[in-house]
């Protein structure tokens, strides 16, 4: 079975981000044609990039990277949730991504968004690093406006048209990851 990591991508108190990925995961999880899993950063505390050798060697010395490797490594796909700060993503979430790298190759990522403006500025940023990682991002986008989504800024509640918006997004991320599974066991 197909296995899809939700990276949940601000580990910030009162974090707006946990709502939405909870809310990703409760939908992908009544799917049937792939595997869900909530990926909080909380969970995995990365300092600062602090390998001594690039990523791209594979030749991870601290523990924490080692952990940080495996998780990824088990998955097919991504959905990632980022929050928008200063028209980017979290630097959090930069730092998870630079952690690694072979782990990343070959596999689909989609992208649920928050933010003033959606988030689609933090999504652009990603959809670059995607492509040096050898990630197939996939069209579809959920953008959520902490204005229309979100009552007094905190609360989420999405409309329906997020819903119909969420659902293109997986059917390709499962779609693509399980395309990309030659590539991915070729590489192994």
């Amino acid at each position: 079975m197909t296995q899809i990591g939700i990276i949940l991508g601000s580990t910030r108190p009162n974090r707006n981000g946990e709502q939405v990925a909870k809310w990703v995961y409760d939908i992908a999880s009544r799917r049937g044609d792939a595997e869900f899993e909530l990926v909080d950063l909380r969970d995995y505390p990365l300092p600062h990039l602090d390998e001594p050798l690039p990523p791209s060697l594979g030749q991870y010395q601290q523990a924490h990277t080692r952990a940080w490797a495996e998780k990824i490594a088990s998955f097919d796909g991504f959905v990632i949730v980022t929050p928008e700060y200063n028209h980017s993503t979290s630097g959090v979430l930069k730092n998870a991504i630079d952690y690694v790298y072979a782990e990343w190759n070959n596999k689909a990522v989609g992208f649920v968004s928050y933010g003033a403006s959606g988030g689609a500025r933090a999504v652009e940023h990603l959809r670059l690093i995607a492509g040096e990682l050898q990630m197939a991002d996939v069209r579809q986008q959920v953008e959520l406006s902490l204005i229309t989504e979100f009552e007094n800024y905190s609360v989420f509640k999405p409309g329906d048209d997020k819903v119909a918006a969420l659902n293109p997004l997986l059917d390709q991320v499962v779609a693509w990851s399980t395309a990309l599974a030659p590539l991915r066991k070729a590489a192994s």
